[in-house]
This record gives structure tokens, sequence and C-alpha cells, in this order.
């Protein structure tokens, strides 16, 4: 059996382009003793995949993808071809950590991921598969985390999020309104505002034509309870000038300093004076809320309250094209491959 694989063929120092990987193919063996192979269907395209892009990936994130060899830790949809493991049958749609490839050789009980990215056996009887790399999977479990670590899912409160068209941003927007907060989103184009607006925003603004911290004492007059970090920066900034006391921000990402100079706040002391509370998290250490929101997203998706947007390349070859439009906010909602 012959691979199909992107592999890094070099740290990118600034931005991520095609040039950085290369297109391969290796020869797979049979799978042996509780192995599955599977052919690779969806894969994901996540902005936390620039982090190990570095030569070095932050202190206690994912390892680095070393250069010349598979880009293991990416989530993957696909169907089993040939099993020898037990739980598992030809013809099965299932996920796993092995994607940005043709086909993979995946061990039926080797953890991966913290959990999120060990096999599994998917139910896509009314759902479809690339759900469970959106909404349904960790794109989902993040977005659910975020606002459970930051003690959100009660409801009742004035919430930003930003980067709120992206992929977690979407839905951590939509999850806030069907939870009852009063949500306030930020987005870069006047086409992503737009479409925030129809899903039940308070209010929305654009950051690129107009500084965020204007934007949001404009729109958010008396301040904020919680924050969904996506972007970092300036965004992170604003947000502590606006917060309530005793507020909270749920630290997903930093999507402004992932190709650029890293900038910190300069008012941090605000947390101090406001006794706020600054929770860092990442969706895959929250594994045991899978099936809580898989159950409220997913009933919400189904009911039409919540809307899933998609960005989709078809080839594995435009993988690397999708990551660099991804995170040069080319892109609306989850982006994804179609093998």
């Amino acid at each position: 059996m012959r691979s199909t694989q992107i592999q890094v063929q070099d740290h990118p120092s600034g931005v991520v382009g095609p040039e950085h990987f290369r297109q391969v193919e290796v020869d797979l063996p049979d799978p042996g003793p509780g192995q599955v192979l599977v052919r690779n269907t969806w894969t994901s395209v996540d902005p936390g995949l620039r982090l190990r892009l570095r030569r070095h990936a932050p202190a206690g994130y994912f390892t680095a993808f070393p250069l010349g060899q598979p880009m293991d830790g990416i989530l993957t949809v696909g169907e089993v071809v040939a099993s020898r493991a037990e739980g598992f049958a030809e013809g099965d749609t299932v996920w796993h950590s092995f994607g940005w490839r043709s086909h993979a050789i995946v061990d039926a009980t080797a953890d991966a991921m913290n959990g999120v990215g060990t096999l599994r056996v998917l139910d896509t009887r009314d759902t479809p598969p690339q759900w469970y790399l959106g909404p349904l999977g960790a794109m989902g479990l993040t977005a659910y985390s975020g606002l459970a670590v930051a003690n959100a899912l009660d409801g009742g409160e004035r919430v930003w999020v930003s980067a709120a068209a992206g992929a977690v941003g979407a839905l951590a927007t939509q999850i806030a309104v069907q939870l009852g907060h009063r949500v306030i989103a930020s987005a870069g184009t006047a086409a992503k505002v737009a479409w925030l607006r129809e899903v039940g925003v308070e209010a929305a603004v654009d950051y690129r034509t107009e500084p965020i911290g204007e934007a949001l004492a404009r729109v958010a007059p008396d301040g904020i309870d919680v924050y969904f970090d996506n972007v970092g920066g300036d965004h992170l900034e604003a947000a502590l000038d606006a917060m309530r006391m005793f507020g909270r921000v749920a630290m997903c990402g930093s999507v402004s300093d992932y190709e650029s100079t890293p900038s910190g706040p300069s008012n941090l002391f605000l947390v101090t004076a406001k006794h706020l509370t600054l929770s860092g998290f990442r969706g895959s250490l929250h594994f045991d809320l899978l099936e809580e929101m898989q159950a409220k997203v997913g009933g919400w998706l189904r009911e039409g309250k919540i809307h899933y947007q998609e960005s989709v390349y078809d080839g594995l070859d435009q993988a690397p094209a999708a990551l660099a439009d991804m995170l040069a906010g080319l892109t609306v909602g989850k982006t994804l491959v179609r093998l």
C-alpha cells in the first residue's frame, strides 16, 4: 500500500506558504494485530498548526513537526479499509490523529492528543462525517470548554468573542447566544460581520475599520463580563480595559502573534485592579466534556439553532494553501481539506 503525505520541508520564520511543504509517497505495511488501515477522506486545518511549524513549539504544547516526517497529531476522518482490531470493521467511519496524508495505519487503543485523537467509530447516520472535525469534534470541544473554564455556561452575562467568524470563534459565539448571553463578536471583514449579526449577537464589529478598543467601548459602554480570546495582542488589551470587576478571560489562542513578534497587553495590572481571572486552556485537556458538548451542540445543529460554516479545499495537495489562507483570514468557519 502506498500513502501520499504532506511533510514539512522547512520551518517558516514568517508567513506560511506552500513552499514550506512537500508531497511524498511512502510505503505502508499491512496492519498488524490491534491495528487498522484507514483511507482518509477529510483532514483538519487549524490555527494551532502554525505553532507546531516553529523549530520549537511552545512549552507544554504539542511538539513541533519534524522536517521530512509525517505530520502526526492532525485530526482526520476516514474509512476503515482493513482491520485487525476488535471493534473496528471494514467500512466503518472513524476519526484519528494522522492527517495530511491519504492513508494511515492506526493503533486502535493508542492514546492520541489526550484522547481526542484516539481512534473512534463515528455515527454518521444523520451527521455529515466532517462535522466530527468541526462542531462535534475538537473544535466544538474547544469552544465549549472555553466557556466552561470561564464559568460561563449559565448564561445571562455580556460575552465578547474575538475572531468570531473563525472555526472555534463562530461556534463559541453561537453557543454563548444559545446559553442566553448577550454576545459581542468581532471579525475582520464586512461579510463576516454581517453573518455574525444573522446568528443573534447583540453587536458585531469589524476590527479592521475601527480600533478594537474604541469599537468595544461603543457597543459595550458598561463593560463585559467574559472574553473568549482567540487573538491576543491589542484585542486582549482592549478586553482588560472593558472588563467589569471579577470578569473572566478564556485564553484560547493568540493568532495575532502566530506569524509576527508577540506583543503583550500594556495594561496587565488591570487583572489585579479588577480582580480578573485569566484562564488558559486547551480543548484536548477537557475530554470529559466531549459527550456533554456533542449532545448540546448536536441538538442545536439539527434544530437549526446553530449554523456551521466550512471552507473546503479539494485535494491533499491543497492543504498547505488552505493553512496559509486560514492564517491570512481568508477562510470562513472551519477550514477543511477533502481528500
